[in-house]
């Protein structure tokens, strides 16, 4: 199409799946006759992919797209907006009387069906009922977060994802595959596999489901896609593994492919049975402590990232002071620390023994510096190492262009960079670098010859 049927401002808040999300909204968008504008003062129409994990972020969705609707409203053109993800999957029925500033709403298992949107909202008449959207997905960068399932079935006590994203489905080994390729084919250099609980992906299928000789599990997915991207020397990483996920036979392909990354992520919550039980999770202390050690053992040199919620419901002190201790002991990488939020329509939200605002946030401040202790701790400890960097951007500053990159042991978008004292490389080049300092959560680094 030689001429754009308009232009589309994409704005996306939350995780990384919301990112795949959107990827694939402009992907579906581009290949329809649309392109994208980089300025609402620019563009015929804005997407806002929203998030609603915790009650910040769904106002953090709304206010931007106030702010949004505000700032077009200042402006010469009119650019209407539509509100996609997990805002509309929510609360999409009371979301047209109380935010009018929005042409439209698309929930999160609706986005397919975006073209058709667009065209509705602009006025753009055509026949698509034939479409199928079987595009391409287009990413800028090094790196691409490649979903492998949506949903979930874990019904934890303090979180709304399976009412907002549905039941657990895993996505076909087939496409993912097939995904992979292209993005290895468009220059990515590292696939990240994420889902809402990637370590029970394929338990879903029917046999009648599965080819012959397919991947039914994660750690035979994961072989697959080391496959895939083999002779392109590209890297893969898996993120949010539950630990009933960890089974044998995955650590074993963790450990044994040299192109899945000896990383885990893995969202504990807490340490105490008690409260695990509350929040509808399982395990122990002791059960945590025996599956990071054997993770240690039999994947050396493995860095793990794990979450901690401070706060729940009927939390004591004491099971909030097990919980540092537990930290200290395992001594994890990387810690995100949330202070437990009260969401509208989870069950923790109806317990009695609420903790009180200023005690939550107080445990989440100790708990918060007990992981910075720990993770600069772990990002100082590569001072003096070497290893391969992947080139993620260049930054201007008063002394020059300066290249930015990760290291295997950083997930991308969370666990800090590496500054490199080049400046001659390109965004995906992959570079043998030497850690000569470190700053928090950074490394700084020399590009060796």
């Amino acid at each position: 199409m030689d001429t754009p049927l308009g232009s589309v401002l994409y704005i996306t808040l939350g995780c990384a799946k919301n990112e795949v999300d959107t990827d694939r909204m402009r992907s579906l968008l581009t290949a329809a006759g649309y392109e994208e504008a980089f300025d609402p003062q620019d563009a015929d129409i804005a997407i806002v992919n929203t998030c609603s994990f915790l009650a910040s972020a769904t106002s953090e969705s709304i206010e931007t797209t106030l702010e949004l609707a505000n700032e077009v409203q200042d402006g010469v053109r009119s650019c209407p907006i539509v509100m996609c993800g997990c805002v509309p999957s929510r609360y999409g029925d009371d979301l047209p009387d109380e935010l009018p500033e929005v042409a439209a709403f698309v929930k999160a298992d609706e986005e397919d069906g975006i073209v058709a949107v667009i065209d509705g909202v602009l006025g753009v008449e055509r026949e698509i009922a034939a479409y199928i959207p079987q595009v391409k997905r287009t990413v800028e960068g090094a790196v691409a977060y490649v979903k492998i399932s949506d949903g979930c079935n874990r019904f934890c006590s303090f979180c709304m994802i399976p009412y907002i994203r549905g039941r657990y489905h895993s996505r076909n080994s087939e496409s993912i595959i097939s995904e992979v390729r292209d993005l290895v084919a468009g220059g990515v250099r590292e696939i990240v596999l994420i889902g809402q609980d990637t370590g029970i992906w394929g338990t879903d299928f029917a046999d009648e489901d599965v080819a012959d000789g397919s991947p039914r599990n994660l750690a035979q997915l994961l072989r697959a896609v080391a496959e895939a991207v083999r002779p392109h020397n590209v890297w893969v990483r898996v993120l949010y593994l539950q630990p009933e996920g960890m089974t044998d036979e995955l650590i074993d392909t963790i450990r044994d492919t040299p192109e899945v990354l000896p990383y885990i992520d893995i969202p504990v919550q807490h340490c105490d049975a008690r409260i695990l039980k509350a929040m509808r999770r399982s395990g122990s202390r002791q059960e945590l402590e025996d599956l990071f050690r054997d993770l240690r053992e039999r994947i050396p040199g493995i860095v793990i990232r794990s979450t901690a919620m401070v706060g729940f419901p009927t939390e004591t002190d004491d099971e909030f002071r097990d919980l540092i201790d537990f930290m200290d002991t395992v001594g994890f990488d990387y810690t995100s620390v949330f202070a437990y939020s009260r969401e509208e329509g989870s069950l923790a939200a109806k317990m009695e023994g609420q903790v009180d605002e200023e005690v939550k946030l107080e445990r989440a401040q100790e708990a918060m510096d007990l992981a910075e202790s720990l993770g600069f701790a772990a990002t100082a400890a590569h001072v003096g190492e070497r290893a391969q960097v992947i080139v993620d951007g260049i930054e201007e500053t008063e002394d020059g262009a300066e290249l930015i990159g990760h290291a295997w042991f950083q997930a991308p978008d969370s666990d800090g960079a590496v500054h490199l004292d080049a400046s001659e490389a390109s965004v995906g080049d992959i570079l043998t670098v030497e850690f000569t300092d470190s700053f928090c959560y950074e490394l700084i680094g020399h590009v060796v010859e």
